[in-house]
């Protein structure tokens, strides 16, 4: 028996019975021999934190614009915290915790430059529009390995795609994925808005507070603990339904004084335009993108613009602004 049959064997014995056990997985789009040391979802795990589009997360927005100081999430430190969370709840709950950690470390691989911002004027401008969940995915399927892509389980994939609110993941480690991205989100975008000065602890309304608590810590307590004890033993990840509340009513109150308030963000409106013009530029000079997205778009049938969004998106926020200088502003020159 190999180590990964006796890791298998593990999860068959110790694994809750609504776990996704690797044995069982629906497998990969391109079949391919078995690792004799690691089960499917923890390789899927070890392709995600090795791959390029995971690297570059170091250096695109979560909320905060080019802020003044080290210690603002970025999207890579958003994607640890939520990794954080979900395992803590899987392993709780007894689920697999290689899948939800490919799946949180996996979900917001898609994302563009300049964070939501970037989003939605990719979405304004692309005739099929762009949501950032959904090039996660084509990240992980054409884009990386230079148009290879990753070649994850089925299970992950699935759980990329439908980590946002208005979808649900086919497994338990998805749902729990899912909710701990909000976890992680609400407050550390609470403990970033404080240390910027957009708002204070006291802001927060008490009727949310006396629920979750009264600081990030004790925050992040009360949720994670809420959906392990509601969710033991049952087919479903759930919360208490007024912790429930309280989240959602916290995460209003984000949206209204910090996610558009317009200190915050009011650096927004200039890289908006910044993404469209180099949208728009691309367009033109496809001819300037490396041979891995003419690749993409002949190889998988995609469409030009598809693609141009392929490349912007996968850009940091400081190399789209390098291109956009390169494009925009005159360089120096001297006689040789």
């Amino acid at each position: 028996m190999t180590i990964r049959e006796t890791m298998e064997q593990f999860e068959k014995e110790h694994l809750s019975p609504y776990a996704s056990l690797s044995c069982k997985s629906r497998g990969r789009e391109i079949q391919e021999e078995e690792c004799d040391i690691r089960p499917v979802y923890q390789r899927d795990r070890d392709r995600i934190l090795h791959c390029k589009s995971f690297r570059r997360l170091k250096h695109k927005t979560q909320v905060f614009l080019a802020p003044e100081g080290d210690h603002y999430r970025t999207r890579l430190t958003h994607t640890l915290e939520v990794s954080q969370n979900a395992r803590t709840i899987a392993k709780a709950l007894r689920l697999n915790e290689d899948l939800v950690e490919a799946i949180a470390l996996g979900h917001d691989l898609g994302h563009t430059p300049f964070g939501h911002c970037g989003e939605a004027a990719l979405n304004e401008v692309c005739p099929d529009g762009f949501a950032h969940n959904e090039q996660s995915l084509r990240v992980v399927k054409y884009l990386e390995k230079k148009g290879r892509g990753l070649n994850l389980t089925w299970e992950v994939r699935d759980g990329i795609l439908n980590h946002q609110t208005k979808s649900t993941p086919s497994t338990l480690e998805g749902r729990v994925v899912r909710l701990s991205d909000k976890i992680a989100y609400i407050n550390h975008d609470i403990d970033d808005a404080i240390r910027a000065q957009v708002i204070s602890e006291n802001d927060i309304p008490a009727e949310f507070s006396n629920v979750l608590g009264h600081s990030t810590r004790d925050r992040l307590n009360t949720l994670v603990h809420s959906i392990i004890c509601e969710s033991m033993d049952k087919d479903d990840i759930i919360m208490a339904p007024e912790v429930e509340e309280a989240m959602k009513g916290l995460r209003t109150f984000m949206f209204e004084n910090v996610y558009t308030n317009p200190n915050a963000k009011a650096q927004e409106k200039k890289a908006r335009d910044l993404i469209i013009e180099l949208y728009e530029y691309y367009n033109k000079h496809f001819d300037l993108l490396s041979p891995k997205y003419t690749y993409v778009m002949e190889h998988y049938h995609q469409s030009r613009e598809r693609v141009v969004c392929d490349y912007i998106a996968g850009m940091t926020d400081q190399y789209a602004i390098l291109r956009f200088q390169e494009l925009r502003v005159p360089i120096s020159w001297k006689i040789k």
